[in-house]
């Protein structure tokens, strides 16, 4: 039978067609990765179980998987491999990777690699396309040097933990090296002058160099950023720096070097930021060297002369300037640039008035800090025109007249600070259109007249600081208006009549001090449950002194004294400092505390009814003693709570216990159940605070124990998660540290959560200091103190390791630094940073953020603990050290009372110290010294913890 052919359909011939070409070019037009190299990529992703490769199908296309880069457009090859955050701590995959003979970037940044393998050495310098490898962020301390990887342009090994030195690692070997970035680890030696000349950036801050900066480095033709900050770099500058002609950035911050800034600079057109400052530079400050820059920092040098002319006048491009901390003398310029933003000249020796012209068109302007200098005449007007200024600071001048009504114009203003002038009249109602105003201090001026009742508009105000003025009348009453203060400081002033209904959230300080108040201290005041210090001294308060005080929580220091209060002290819990000298109708004080004189006849009816209260009460107690134990004899020493009524025993139950330290003598003493039933008798209280009761529990083994109580009333508790908080405390007890003190255990347990440590017979700093005159503690002992506080600072930090983020002490005093012995400190209530959030909590920001007096400026308002606050609080420490004075005394701030006293510099220091030797003498100068810097308002001017340690140790 004859076949007969059908003639296929033309749509589907074309197809067949296409689909036959399109199979026959697939390896052509669409290649895949080689065999070699997507077994590689097998191997790999089998070897690093990273979840996002390993999904079913995956091993089909490598150039699909996260981190991974093909080459475009056929995806032929792999020429990116980036395994940043990856959570790797085993580095023996890396010599893998140089099977990849296409790469040109490796990027293994962000994990916990400890060391470079000398394999990946030895392969990958085969790989004649590679020019980026990033190792980052890691903990690698050492390697074989890079010295035959010839193509690599961009090499990054910031943070980590390089030592020895710099030269040892062959990076002159790299001979088309572009960018270099070895900053964050510990190098030595010079800086490197032997690299290949194509260099661009250079990064090498916050390591060990030392030396100078060499003439040679003008070689470097390319450079454009060269950041040698945080280093110990001495010498001056030399003048070839200003042959750089490509160089934009110039970073030269925390060194030693010294000499004058060299005038080259302003010849290099390119340069937009220059920071030089915490140095020792002398001399004036060249003229012109603003010509081309946007950011220029010298602040914290020696620096004097006058500002010159064209310093900020007629300079387009600058944006910021930092003069503060020198010793720059004269008049101030009289035009400045109208792109300025920041301006900063606070701490220096500048005299005159300020210009209105110079400020009247500045509509740039932010940031404005000229405090503590020797300005006179009167506060421009024309700073009303200042619209974009958000922090105006003038403090500790010579201004004088009236406060300008005019600055209620400057809507954008957040921190108004004007203390410490000669300013006189009355504050103006316009004041009260701030809206934005977060802090207002008035204080230590003659303005007088009565507060105006425009300021409760100022809703989002948080420090109101009117003390020492010659205000007179009454509070007003929408003074309670204010609902987001935390600190109201009137004290030292002519007011009088009733007390109104205080802001409800006042927190920091109620100071009513020194004035002309009367009567009874009054009810309205216990409704500030969050209150920690409340100062009425120096007035004519009556009465006796109210109950109501015991129950406000949160108070740490109540100030009574030189009043006309009657009776007995009331009973305090044993945080409360209470001071009521000045008061002779009082005749005993609680804590032990007598007041001297002879007591009147109503006062030796008191003291008879009191003995006779006393002995009643005696006497029933060792009745109820009696009882107690004849009834509960034998019983099982674990119990707890006792119901008297139904006579039962109620054990709160332990949920989960762990112990944290290694030490196997506090595994055979700690006894969980014994602490939970310890915690539940008062007579082992020692004291409480907002978030912690303190108890001392003494084991059946008889080794006693100091534990903390948290105090789960706070919101922010009963949110928390017990499974993170577990996990928290467990970090903190693998932290090991000399200077911090540490949790050995913890149990959770139906009514809290516990914390053991180690029972400590001594004493906080703050009492070493200030509770015992008599003893005074010599230099070598509170130096000893300051380099261990500093010292377990910085390891909280994380100076030293890149293992963990940052450990930060919320509340760090000299009451919360605990001295093993007279030099040997521990950094205590470390837990907080961890399970304290302040955003979440409805307690007191001075419990979260700091005691009064230690608090930095900027947390008022930004509710952040950072680590340049915490610098901010050790600086007060250190000024505790070199001044034995308190962080707050008569109302009075002790930085700011330094910060007033620094033409008297001697007359600061404790005299009982300072004159025991010349030598103590002059390392308490340079203490002090440290000391003012940490303290800067500017938080970004504050040195870091890690430079704090390095100048103490150079005393």
């Amino acid at each position: 039978m004859k076949k007969i052919q059908v003639p296929p359909e033309p749509g589907k011939s074309m197809f067949c067609l296409f689909f036959f070409i399109f199979l026959s070019c697939f390896h052509v037009c669409f290649p895949e990765l080689s065999s070699t190299q997507t077994n590689t990529m097998i191997e790999l992703s089998r070897f690093l179980s990273i979840p996002d490769w390993n999904f079913p199908g995956s091993e089909r296309n490598p150039c699909s998987w996260e981190g991974v880069d093909c080459s475009r457009p056929d995806s032929s090859s792999v020429i990116s491999l980036s395994l940043s955050g990856f959570d790797l701590s085993n580095s023996s995959f890396l010599p893998l990777v140089c099977q990849i003979q296409t790469l040109e970037s490796l990027d293994v940044s962000n994990n916990s690699l400890s060391s470079i393998p000398d394999g990946f050495m030895t392969n990958c310098r085969t790989l004649v396309g590679l020019k980026q490898l990033n190792f980052s962020g890691n903990q690698v301390s050492s390697f074989r040097g890079f010295r035959n990887f010839s193509k690599l342009e961009v090499l990054d090994i910031s943070h980590n933990r390089l030592s020895g030195n710099i030269e040892d690692y062959g990076f002159d070997a790299l001979v088309q090296l572009k960018n270099l970035s070895l900053s964050f680890n510990k190098l030595a030696g010079s800086v490197p002058t032997n690299l290949a000349k194509s260099v661009v950036n250079l990064e090498v801050s916050d390591n060990l160099l030392s030396g100078s900066i060499p003439e040679g480095i003008d070689d470097y033709q390319e450079l454009r950023l060269v950041d040698l900050s945080d280093n110990q770099l001495d010498g001056s500058l030399p003048s070839s720096l200003g042959n750089l002609s490509k160089l934009e950035t110039l970073l030269l911050s925390n060194n030693n070097l010294k000499g004058a800034i060299p005038e080259s600079l302003s010849r290099i057109q390119t340069l937009s930021r220059f920071a030089a400052n915490r140095n020792g530079f002398t001399g004036a400050i060249p003229s012109g060297i603003t010509k081309h820059l946007e950011n220029l920092d010298l602040s914290f040098n020696l620096l004097n002369g006058s500002i010159p002319d064209d310093l900020l006048s007629q300079q387009p491009k600058l944006v910021s300037v930092d003069l503060s901390s020198n010793q720059l003398v004269g008049w101030l310029p009289q035009s400045i640039s109208h792109s300025l933003v920041r301006l900063r000249l606070g701490s220096n020796k500048l005299i005159g008035s300020v210009s209105s012209a110079a400020f009247e068109s500045l509509q740039n302007l932010t940031y404005l800090e000229m405090d503590n200098n020797g300005l006179t005449g009167h506060i421009p007007p024309a700073f009303g025109n200042l619209v974009s200024l958000n922090l105006l600071n003038l403090e500790m001048n010579q201004f004088v007249g009236i406060l300008p009504p005019s600055l209620g114009n400057i809507t954008s203003l957040q921190v108004l600070k004007l203390e410490q002038n000669k300013l006189t009249g009355e504050i103006p109602d316009e004041i009260g259109s701030l809206s934005k105003l977060l802090i207002l201090d008035l204080s230590w001026n003659s303005l007088s007249g009565s507060i105006p009742s425009s300021l409760s508009n100022l809703t989002e105000l948080t420090n109101m600081k009117l003390q020492g003025n010659s205000l007179s009348g009454t509070i007003p009453d929408s003074i309670g208006d204010l609902s987001s203060l935390l600190e109201l400081q009137l004290g030292q002033n002519q007011l009088r009549g009733r007390i109104p209904i205080m802001p409800p959230k006042l927190q920091i300080c109620l100071n009513l001090s020194t004035n002309m108040f009367q009567g009874p201290i009054p009810s309205t005041l216990s409704q500030l449950d969050r209150l920690e210090v409340l100062d009425l001294s120096n007035n004519k308060f009556s009465g006796e002194i109210p109950g109501f005080l015991t129950s406000l929580i949160s108070l740490r220091q109540l100030v009574l004294s030189n009043n006309q209060l009657i009776g007995n002290i009331p009973k305090f819990t044993h945080n409360v400092s209470i001071s009521v000298t000045g008061n002779p109708e009082i005749t005993t004080v609680d804590h032990g505390v007598v007041i001297p004189g002879r007591p009147s006849g109503k006062s030796q009816l008191v003291l008879i009814v009191t003995l006779v209260a006393i002995g009643v009460t005696a006497l029933v107690a060792v009745i109820i003693i009696l009882k107690l134990y004849r009834r509960f004899n034998g019983v099982n020493n674990m119990q707890v709570d006792l119901d008297e009524e139904e006579g039962s025993t109620v054990l709160p139950e332990v949920i989960h216990g762990k112990l944290l330290t290694s030490n196997s003598l506090h595994k055979s003493n700690i006894n969980f159940a014994k602490a939970v039933e310890a915690v539940a008798h008062p007579e082992n209280a020692l004291f409480q605070t907002m978030f912690w009761s303190y108890y001392r529990v003494v084991m059946p083994s008889g080794s006693s124990y100091f534990i903390k109580k948290l105090n789960t009333r706070e919101r922010l508790f009963q949110q928390a998660s017990s499974e993170q908080l577990e996990l928290d405390l467990e970090m903190l007890g693998k932290l090991h540290h000399s200077n911090v003190m540490v949790p050995l255990a913890y149990v959770l347990y139906s009514q809290g959560v516990l914390l053991f440590y180690e029972f400590a017979h001594t004493h906080s700093l703050y009492d070493v200091l200030h509770n015992h005159p008599s003893d005074v503690v010599d230099w070598t002992s509170r130096y000893s103190i300051a380099v261990g506080i500093a010292q377990g600072i910085c390891y909280l930090h994380g100076s030293n390791s890149n293992a963990r983020d940052p450990i930060l002490v919320p509340d760090l005093s000299s009451k919360k630094i605990m001295l093993k012995s007279l030099t040997e400190p521990l950094v205590a209530d470390i837990e907080l940073f961890k399970v304290i959030d302040p955003s979440r909590s409805n307690s007191s920001l001075s419990t979260v953020a700091g005691t009064i007096g230690y608090i930095p400026p900027e947390y008022a308002y930004t509710m952040r603990v950072t680590m340049a606050g915490n610098v901010y609080s050790f600086g007060v420490i250190l000024l505790e050290l070199l001044t034995g004075k308190p962080a707050v005394s008569e109302g009075r701030e002790l930085s700011k009372w330094v910060q007033s006293q620094q033409e008297q510099r001697n007359n600061i220091l404790d005299l009982r110290v300072s004159k025991s030797s010349p030598v103590a003498t002059k390392q308490m100068i340079r203490a002090l010294s440290i000391a003012l810097a940490c303290i800067n308002i500017s938080p970004g001017a504050r040195p870091k913890m890690k430079t704090v340690l390095r100048m103490l140790t150079r005393l």
